[in-house]
């Protein structure tokens, strides 16, 4: 049995979500807080941890959506990430939304080769282009997603120059496919209904990573933005 409990949680999109691995379960709480993360993520980690009978010090690491996404989000995602951790003294795990979503469509949809996007407004997406890997750690086998497109904020048009011709093996996820009438001739055929991240698969995400010792201390965490104009402004005193 896996033994390994990790709190997951995520606010860089509409999506506000908290999940909890506890003794090789899984329970999930997602809603829609649009512009409400700040005074929802907390109550649902509480809730998830009174759910399952445990505290904060039982967990034994943090896993959080680092972004892309929208710039609040993400910073209250990292901020609240980063107090959890510094004060339950946890190892922390940053997970992109991006690879979240083409996690989603593996588990969901046994999709293995994914485009993700996320609107990322001003006639931009925040876009990956990912490949499914199997990979055995600690005698479990797990999905490790290979880099074909790095992640980046490009233009509708400067994403279908990058990705070219594709199979039809290639699915879609996300928001940014159906924000852009340039993508059309993209998602057809190919769309899912996965449009948003959710902590539940950052788990999935993360646990490969734990047994590889792939961990973070929480003054090292470093949400993304990909728009080089934003910066992180770490907790005072610990720049």
């Amino acid at each position: 049995m896996n033994n390994v409990t990790l709190l997951a949680l995520d606010t860089s999109t509409e999506a506000c979500s908290v999940a909890l691995l506890y003794k090789g379960e899984k329970t999930v709480l997602d809603e829609l807080a649009q512009r409400t993360h700040t005074q929802r993520i907390l109550p649902m980690v509480d809730q998830i941890l009174s759910q399952s009978g445990i505290s904060l010090k039982r967990v034994d690491g943090l896993v959080f959506g680092r972004g892309p996404g929208s710039f609040t989000g993400v910073r209250v995602g990292a901020g609240i990430a980063q107090g959890l951790a510094l004060g339950a003294d946890l190892p922390v795990i940053p997970i992109s939304n991006l690879t979240t979503m083409a996690q989603a469509a593996y588990e969901q949809l046994r999709v293995e080769k994914v485009l993700s996007a996320i609107d990322a407004r001003m006639n931009e997406v925040y876009f990956t282009q990912l490949k499914a890997e199997k990979v055995r750690l600690n005698s479990q086998e797990f999905i490790e997603w290979q880099t074909v497109i790095e992640e980046q904020v490009a233009s509708p048009e400067k994403v279908l120059v990058k990705v070219g011709h594709l199979e039809e093996d290639w699915k879609t996820v996300g928001t940014g496919w159906s924000a852009y009438a340039q993508f059309s001739s993209i998602i057809e055929n190919r769309e899912t209904e996965i449009l948003l991240p959710s902590a539940q698969y950052m788990l999935s995400l993360a646990l490969p990573k734990w047994y590889k010792k792939e961990i973070l201390s929480a003054l090292e965490i470093e949400p993304i933005y990909l728009r080089n104009e934003v910066t992180w402004q770490k907790l005072p005193g610990r720049e």
